[in-house]
């Protein structure tokens, strides 16, 4: 017959194991505030862009600012790859040229592909303050997603 203090130090150990994922849920109370620490970590989204289309540049745009009052400005990353006529809505000439700055304000890393400029003949120093070039803006998507972004494509 097992040993009584073994019996209970089993049954101990049972209860903190099935109490452990339910003290680990997700608590969000009205103010929003959330107390898991899974929940608390950092969301990262890349967001790709191949339109010239000033519709669709403002629906990306108001997605952004949306998705940083949901989560928070400092409780996500978010990156938009710019690929092919995209480029022309980061041209500093560009009607969206003021909002492109006012999301980099908030942290928003916009990533022009350089590839695309070649292509199009389009000099770096033509668009927006702040826009970064990268080499392949296909292989950036990738990457990115390799390392856990949330991708969208709208």
């Amino acid at each position: 017959m097992p040993h009584p203090q073994r019996l209970s130090s089993l049954a101990a150990a049972l209860l903190l194991a099935a109490l452990t994922p339910a003290a680990q849920a997700e608590k969000v109370g009205a103010d929003k505030t959330v107390t898991n620490k899974a929940a608390a970590t950092q969301n990262r989204i890349v967001i790709q862009i191949n339109e010239d289309d000033a519709k669709k540049w403002h629906a990306v745009l108001g997605n952004i600012r949306n998705i940083q009052a949901d989560l928070g400005k400092d409780r996500v990353k978010i990156a938009v790859v710019v690929i092919g006529h995209g480029l022309g809505m980061l041209d500093i000439e560009s009607l969206s040229a003021s909002d492109v700055q006012d999301a980099i304000a908030t942290g928003v890393e916009f990533l022009a592909c350089g590839n695309s400029l070649k292509a199009q003949q389009v000099d770096a120093a033509d668009l927006v303050e702040g826009v970064k070039v990268t080499p392949a803006g296909y292989v950036e998507l990738m990457r990115r997603q390799q390392q856990g972004w949330a991708y969208l494509r709208p």
